[in-house]
């Protein structure tokens, strides 16, 4: 009997396996959807449709954007999360994947629930200041902080964005008291910064570029590792002293947890060669992004080093999807 078990356990793993690479090796059958749990329009919707086109022609099945936004984010990806694990349903989305379980408990696990595909592209983010704010760099800004510690606001484009994290690990890092003032997007943000209402602003790059060089505003530093070529003369933070500080926004294509490896990889192997691809290049870095492109591996490394560090920033500052 021992003898017939192990045969018939054998034959099964073996015929799972064949079945597992013949559908990998099938892949895709039908209409891939592209779930970006945002309204359309943003720059994370663009990218996707982008990609998702690109993408279309390369497997031969329809690419479809699906927008499914709502509760920061959460509704999207929980339906991803769910999803059958064929690759036939993917999710497109930003560094709130790895932050918002951070503010808000979720029905899925950033790192458990999800495969990591590969990450699409990187925003660096820019301090600014309105001109009126008497700094012309990061140590004055910080001597005046702490010579006036809660009378010194700073705007955000919405609770838990990537412009209120930069702003909160700042706060932390320097050792600084500034007022929070989330607005409900980046061009609100700008006007409110060009009216004198906020005085200090971690911008994305492409939001305030234009206006740095009017002199609407006044760059202080980058959040990146390296300094960026749009603006070579302004410094990152890193090198002002705040040692290890860096963020980017970013986008990453995600499959749920259990898809094949075989189609996790094909999706990759894909992908990476559509982003490197002159016109996706130029296309994306239209947007005011940095296109990355990677590999699965490295790609999960980072998302599991993003949910541990803004974990650490977010319970530090006390943030919440209810604040």
């Amino acid at each position: 009997m021992y003898r017939i078990f192990s045969v018939l356990s054998a034959v099964c793993a073996t015929g799972l396996a064949t079945v597992t690479a013949a559908s990998a090796q099938d892949y895709p059958s039908r209409q891939i959807d592209f779930v970006v749990p945002f309204v359309a329009g943003g720059t994370t919707d663009t990218i996707a449709r982008a990609l998702g086109q690109r993408l279309s022609e390369k497997l031969g099945q329809p690419v479809i954007v699906n927008n499914r936004a709502g509760a920061g984010g959460a509704i999207g990806t929980a339906t991803v999360a769910k999803a059958n694990p064929d690759g036939h349903t993917l999710l497109v989305h930003t560094i709130g994947f790895a932050t918002a379980p951070s503010m808000q408990k979720q029905s899925y696990d950033p790192v458990q629930d999800f495969a990591p595909i590969t990450q699409i592209a990187s925003l660096p983010l820019m301090l600014v200041v309105h001109p009126s704010v008497p700094a012309t760099n990061v140590a004055q800004l910080v001597a005046l902080a702490k010579e006036k510690p809660g009378q010194l606001d700073y705007a955000s484009a919405g609770v838990g964005t990537s412009p209120h994290l930069a702003a909160e690990m700042f706060k932390q890092m320097a050792g600084v008291n500034l007022v929070h003032i989330p607005f409900k997007g980046n061009a609100d943000v700008m006007n409110a910064m060009l009216g004198g209402h906020v005085k200090v602003y971690f911008s994305l790059v492409p939001a305030s570029l234009q206006q740095v060089k009017a002199g609407g505003v006044r760059a202080l530093a980058v959040t990146t590792e390296r300094r960026i070529a749009a603006m070579p003369d302004v410094p990152t933070l890193a090198e002002l002293g705040f040692t290890g500080y860096e963020i980017n926004s970013w986008q990453g294509l995600f499959a749920p947890a259990g898809t094949p490896k075989n189609v996790v990889a094909k999706l990759n192997e894909e992908a990476v060669a559509i982003l490197k691809s002159r016109d996706m290049h130029a296309r994306i870095e239209n947007e005011g992004a940095d296109p990355v492109g990677n590999t699965p591996e490295q790609f999960a490394a980072f998302v599991k080093a993003e949910v541990t560090k803004w974990d650490r920033v977010i319970k530090s500052a006390g943030i919440s999807a209810a604040n």
